[in-house]
């Protein structure tokens, strides 16, 4: 057995204190009494049993009626048995009405009217229930909850996680993340090629040309992301894994199984607080009909939490995805590789250029290199510093809106050292409790501690700003800045120095030095013609800020 040292236990301990308040917030735990209340942005369960054998393609479809008399209608899902469900997600206080139908109609599901009370909820602990549903904001920069409040998206790769972890392990796993102000946790919500089944053996479905739902294996998931959203965290489950055997991921199903298939798990967690990740690891180029397709079906009704899709590594296949309405933000994922092609890519390839394109949808990099992740150029495990690098490029080159980590041996959930499974090039991965120390966890800690003590929603690319870039793509230096030149954020991935166009900031900035290393901060002064030397050697990032004084005269002026 591994001991802990003093430190460690004490911040785990504080870590374990922080998941387990939130296990007890209300609000989270659906109910189905008749009148009962739930909390606003809560979630609200129905449960409906029909009266005689119903086939499990049967549709529930429940049309919900706000206090405000605003209607939205979503779908229901079997459960086993005669029973069938509907998940809700409440966004205004007072009593919300119900009523069902179901295809083709059965007695006990088509019919049935209902209420029940939304209670306000604004003192609440838990994020969803004080600030509201995630969503885009007004000017498809980043997203936002239904207050207004920005979110900032840093994630957390745990492909697997849900999948084989235990309901302990996967809390351990959620309260240390929570700890280091992660956001968002990705994950594979079906078997696919990395994972046959779940730890019990269970699989989300049977069959292929006809497909057969196994309720019992979404019984477990529910638990995983009940966890999710109780620790504060916004869930983004892939539904379909495309890339792989058809035997193995669901994205290879026939078409409309599956649509079937993603529209049940929308279903069942639509009352969670998600984005939904539509397809994993696919090239939208090739197969992109297909899945415009799948999309126009799944999400063909208003109101649902935002959709995204994952593509495969350095690709961009946005473009003939322009005029998709359900597409609401664009992940991409800048892969794994170490040359300077790959870097190149990553801070001056399709995110850097594309993003005034409209529509105008949040940028995120859902995938640069994993920790300890093997380099497809060189060979060698990616350190803390390569991701590092990546974050921070992706968080500048592109309006930001966030990013996401990984480590190698927590996405795949190792619980011994090995190679996961079909993934031969990415290295041995050390044990998931292991790979949760990397240091690069604690750096992302700190990339939040910086973006979250500026109005970061307000940057945008600021190549400007430092003039002359080196040749080598290693050395890029990124740039970021508020319009009102009241903020600003320089990368500078190799220390030494940076021109600064201080003429083109507000007059007064302060400047200050911020070591992403260790989160420590020191003011910065310019030498002759503004240029800025970094303190020592490493990465460091040159921020620049108006005075208190300014910004609240900015933001008292604003409309």
């Amino acid at each position: 057995m591994r001991l802990l040292r003093p430190g460690c236990l004490e911040m785990w301990r504080r870590a374990r204190l922080v998941l387990l308040a939130g296990l007890l917030l209300p609000g989270l735990i659906p109910s189905a009494a008749e009148g009962q209340g739930v909390p606003v942005w809560g979630r609200w369960e129905g449960v409906f049993t029909a009266e005689a054998t119903a086939p499990e393609e049967t549709r529930l479809i429940v049309t919900f009626t706000a206090p405000s008399g605003k209607t939205r209608t979503v779908e229901g899902f079997w459960d086993g048995g005669r029973v069938w469900k509907v998940r809700f997600q409440p966004g205004e206080v007072g009593t919300w009405r119900y009523e069902t139908r179901s295809e083709p109609a059965i007695p006990g599901l088509d019919g049935r009217q209902g209420s029940f009370q939304a209670q306000a909820s604004a003192a609440a602990e838990n994020r969803f229930l004080r600030h509201g549903a995630v969503g885009v904001s007004a000017d498809g920069r980043y997203l936002v909850h239904a207050d207004g409040t920005p979110f900032f998206w840093l994630g957390d790769t745990a492909w697997n996680g849900a999948l084989l972890s235990s309901a302990e392990d996967w809390e351990a796993y959620l309260a240390d993340r929570r700890w280091k102000r992660f956001t968002v946790v990705q994950f594979v919500t079906t078997q696919w090629r990395a994972a046959y089944a779940n730890a019990e053996g269970q699989v989300a479905y049977t069959g292929y040309r006809q497909i057969r739902i196994n309720p019992e294996f979404f019984r477990r998931l529910d638990e995983r992301i009940d966890a999710v959203n109780r620790a504060g965290l916004l869930a983004a489950p892939v539904l379909l894994w495309a890339l792989g055997d058809s035997t193995q991921v669901p994205g290879k199903l026939p078409e409309d199984q599956a649509i079937r298939l993603a529209r049940y798990i929308v279903a069942r967690y639509q009352g969670h607080h998600v984005v939904w990740i539509l397809a994993g690891d696919e090239d939208y180029g090739r197969n992109g009909e297909r899945w415009r397709r799948i999309g126009r079906a799944v999400f063909d009704r208003p109101g649902h939490a935002p959709v995204t899709l994952h593509p495969q590594g350095m690709q961009w296949r946005f473009d003939d995805f322009a005029d998709e309405r359900w597409l609401s933000l664009l992940l991409y994922q800048s892969g794994h590789g170490d040359d300077a092609g790959t870097l190149a890519w990553l801070h001056s390839g399709p995110p850097a250029e594309k993003w005034r394109e409209p529509p105008a949808r949040p940028v995120i990099n859902a995938e640069p290199p994993y920790e300890g992740h093997r380099a497809y150029q060189s060979g060698q495990p990616h350190s803390a510093y390569n991701v590092r690098r990546a974050v921070y490029w992706s968080l500048l080159v592109a309006p930001t809106a966030g990013v996401t980590y990984g480590a190698h041996g927590i996405w795949s959930w190792q619980t011994e050292p090995g190679v996961p499974l079909n993934h031969r090039g990415t290295g041995v991965a050390r044990p998931w409790r292991e790979a949760l120390r990397f240091p690069g966890s604690e750096d992302m800690r700190r990339v939040a501690e910086l973006f979250e003590s500026l109005e970061w929603w307000r940057l945008r690319p600021a190549p400007w700003l430092v003039g002359e870039q080196p040749e080598d793509p290693a050395r890029f230096v990124g740039a970021a800045a508020t319009e009102a030149g009241d903020q600003a954020v320089i990368y500078l991935p190799v220390g030494g120095a940076v021109r600064v166009a201080l003429e083109r900031l507000r007059p007064g900035v302060e400047a200050s030095w911020f070591n992403p290393r260790d989160g420590s901060r020191r003011p910065a002064r310019p030498g002759r013609g503004g240029r800025f030397a970094a303190p020592g050697a490493g990465d460091w990032v040159l921020l620049f800020v108006a005075p208190e004084e300014a910004r609240r005269e900015r933001a008292a002026g604003a409309p």
